[in-house]
């Protein structure tokens, strides 16, 4: 890849909206967004499943193959197969993937929570796909950090698989339908899900900011990458890269770049 451009590399498990990835490097121009497919043993939004998926073993050697292509940082890009470990053991993750791949990393989990503190948000709706048994975890991990959810939805999909042929309006209603007025902002976690087209739209729609999974896991990496310089305020992906990419100092933070927790 080029040496000017910002690169930041995504560990996806399986296949679904991979897509993603490649549209914002598009919209963002001047950057690289290389994405590496990790080993999904099998294709399912359970709880053994997952931490099969988030397995070291799995991320090791996607991160290997992200440090072969020379990025600068890198992301575990699942949301659930990273907040299923809990705190403290997706900290051990990222902390392993940091060392594989010989760059600053994080996940999918750690981005939403950095994001969140970049726009002030502590209280939020989440618009889950996955069963609830499996979200409640991620709000368990939001409340680690101390963010609030005041609703929680959870549209009870098993397979990434199927979570990715939702189009536009199905996204667009879920979201809506799933926004709550005490809510800071609308939580939409699962990297399975295609939202990255329709961010503005959403936002329109709740009038707040909306944070989804393939969105926060790019402006994580870019974030890390871009060193203290910080990420340029970005239009077209919704409220978080129209901001400059600066997170308050705190355990998430320590938690996700050094796999420390305090």
């Amino acid at each position: 890849m080029p040496h000017n451009r910002l690169s930041a590399g995504f560990l996806y498990p399986g296949y679904s909206a991979e897509d993603e990835y490649p549209a914002i490097e598009r919209a963002l121009g001047g950057v690289s967004l290389p994405v590496v497919h990790t080993l999904m043993r099998e294709d399912a939004h359970r709880v053994d499943a997952l931490l099969d998926i988030g397995g070291a073993d799995v991320l090791g050697e996607g991160a290997r193959t992200l440090r072969a292509m020379g990025v600068k940082a890198a992301v575990w890009a699942c949301t659930s197969g990273s907040f299923v470990f809990g705190w403290d053991g997706a900290a051990q993750q990222v902390a392993g993937v940091r060392e594989a791949a010989g760059v600053p990393a994080s996940s999918t989990s750690f981005a939403f929570v950095h994001a969140a503190r970049a726009l002030g948000v502590t209280r939020v709706a989440v618009a889950a796909t996955y069963p609830s048994d499996v979200a409640e975890r991620f709000v368990a991990f939001l409340g680690h950090a101390g963010i609030e959810v005041v609703a929680l939805s959870c549209r009870g999909i098993v397979t990434a698989a199927e979570v990715g042929t939702l189009g536009r309006d199905e996204v667009l209603a879920f979201v809506a339908a799933n926004d709550h007025p005490d809510a800071e902002a609308v939580l939409v976690p699962d990297t399975a899900l295609h939202t990255v087209s329709w961010l503005d739209e959403l936002e329109a729609r709740v009038g707040k900011p909306v944070l989804t999974a393939n969105q926060v896991s790019v402006w994580e990496g870019l974030r890390l990458a871009s060193g203290p310089g910080g990420l340029p305020p970005r239009t077209g992906l919704g409220r978080l890269f129209a901001v400059p990419a600066t997170v308050p100092a705190g355990p998430a933070e320590q938690g996700a770049e050094q796999g420390r927790h305090t």
